[in-house]
């Protein structure tokens, strides 16, 4: 457990993105503040005080999950949904209330006030929300109609299984980006009452 501590005493890291700086933290720092903040009681907190908005969960070393996030950032103009990274103190939280546990990073997870999607369902659904900024996004819930659940969710662990193949991983993760900083859920949203 000490050598846990002292190897998430290292600062955050930050870089410059294509929007700006992105801070990320290493995987041990976020799994140090989410331990000490997954039973936090003020989870329900993040979908009030006039902030309604959706959270997608994603993993936040895995770069095709961030160039996902990417994608969505760069065609969701109004901003209908938030995101936080799965190994986060908010990710970690929000996965506990989904009825998920804390450490799962094995699927994107479309949280709202009253429920969790998973999987293709959440791929789909942030693809209905989106839909009037990306034309393709209409095809949506037409997708989700035709294509069978059980189908749907088999191709995307196909994808989800084989992710950092695809584009690999970054040993940072991506907690926040300062071109969208209202976008990204920040730990310390835990502690506002």
């Amino acid at each position: 457990l000490l050598l846990l501590f002292a190897a998430c005493q290292t600062t955050v890291l930050a870089f410059v993105h294509q929007h700006g700086a992105v801070c990320f933290r290493t995987a041990q720092q976020s799994f140090a503040v989410a331990v000490a903040m997954t039973a936090h009681s003020n989870v329900d907190a993040l979908f009030s005080a006039g902030d309604e908005r959706p959270i997608v969960l994603y993993d936040g070393v895995c770069n095709l999950c961030n160039s996902a996030v990417n994608f969505v950032l760069d065609n969701d103009d109004v901003g209908r949904v938030r995101f936080a990274a799965l190994q986060s103190a908010v990710g970690r939280a929000l996965l506990e209330r989904s009825g998920r546990q804390p450490d799962d990073i094995s699927s994107i997870v479309l949280v709202t006030k009253e429920t969790a999607y998973l999987k293709a369902e959440a791929v789909f659904e942030i693809g209905k929300l989106i839909r009037r900024q990306l034309p393709i996004a209409a095809l949506s819930p037409l997708a989700q109609a035709l294509v069978p659940k059980p189908l749907a969710d088999t191709l995307y662990d196909l994808v989800a299984d084989n992710r950092y193949s695809v584009l690999g991983h970054s040993d940072l993760c991506r907690l926040s980006d300062d071109g969208f900083e209202d976008r990204f859920v920040p730990d310390s949203a835990l502690d506002d009452e």
